[in-house]
């Protein structure tokens, strides 16, 4: 699951957001949120796709209620 970097999103939101749907402890969450930040996005979470859909559209739902445009998507790891 990625997080994209936007304008508008704050980088408090994005940590909450890491803590709250993801279950990330406040420092590993502010490390994905300057990587976000900084890189363009940041990898939030590796899950099997069931899962990873699951915290996307709760980012996504969670984000929407607070008016904030954050972009998620999915990517597949190939081996």
């Amino acid at each position: 699951v990625i997080l994209h970097n936007d304008d508008y999103t704050p980088m408090e939101f994005v940590v909450y957001a890491l803590q709250e749907v993801f279950h990330h402890p406040f420092d590993r969450a502010e490390r994905i949120m300057l990587s976000v930040h900084k890189e363009g996005m940041g990898v939030a979470g590796i899950y099997r796709l069931e899962i990873a859909e699951t915290k996307a559209y709760e980012t996504a739902e969670l984000a929407k209620e607070n008016q904030y445009p954050l972009k998620i998507t999915i990517e597949e790891i190939v081996e």
